[in-house]
């Protein structure tokens, strides 16, 4: 078990290493942005007139989860 375990963090560190060259190489960027800030502000203006969440959602083709992050 501890050997398991000693492998598993050197398996993690070398991924921490890998990821930092990456970021430093501008190739790991993350993932890209659902909205763009016009589309959360249209967002926060219809739910502000009354329009439900899940509709908006809907209606911007992501989830209420996606949303409530932008609203936040």
């Amino acid at each position: 078990m501890a050997v398991a375990e000693f492998e598993r963090s050197i398996i993690r560190e070398r991924q921490r290493e890998g990821i930092e060259k990456a970021k430093q190489r501008g190739v790991y960027k993350g993932r890209k942005p659902s909205l763009s800030d016009e589309q959360v502000k249209e967002a926060k203006e219809r739910i502000a007139q009354g329009v439900p969440k899940s509709v908006v959602a809907r209606d911007l083709n992501i989830s209420r989860t996606t949303l409530y992050g932008y609203l936040w």
